[in-house]
């Protein structure tokens, strides 16, 4: 997938349809998916539970439903209309298909952290950030893989 493309056609527009943007925001999804799945992943590679091209787990995506945002019905409503209608129990395979959802489930995952979102243009700093907060230290993923694997533009 075109990265330049995945920014302006899913990642910005989601982040502003949520009321999320920052440019911080946008690169981190960014490097996110790179790191992830870049941007060519939609399941797990050797039958593992991660989905989408932001490699979410069900029971991430699912802790993300049930413990934030039920208890903020705006952004929830927001959440719902990107997946088309569907509930929160049967939205965790919405992440392989819709793309956009999968953007929205990744940032909503960021904004539980109460830690502030590094600079826009501290690759390190956004990597070590994926590394603590979505990658996590039991996670197979390192800084050097996020940093090797960001795309040079914007």
């Amino acid at each position: 997938m075109d990265i330049t493309q995945l920014r302006e056609y899913v990642i910005e527009p989601v982040l502003r349809y949520l009321g999320l943007y920052s440019l911080a925001a946008e690169n981190l999804l960014i490097g996110t998916v790179m790191v992830e799945s870049r941007a060519n992943y939609i399941h797990q590679l050797k039958g593992g539970p991660a989905l989408g091209l932001f490699q979410m787990e069900p029971a991430t995506h699912d802790d993300i439903h049930r413990n934030y945002l039920a208890y903020r019905k705006d952004l929830e409503a927001k959440v719902y209309d990107i997946a088309g209608g569907w509930q929160a129990s049967s939205l965790a395979n919405e992440m392989i298909g819709n793309v956009n959802y999968a953007a929205a489930m990744a940032r909503i995952h960021y904004l539980r952290v109460p830690e502030p979102l590094p600079d826009a243009n501290d690759v390190e700093g956004l990597a070590a950030y994926w590394k603590e907060h979505y990658n996590t230290a039991l996670g197979a993923g390192s800084v050097q893989d996020f940093v090797n694997n960001y795309p040079s533009t914007r």
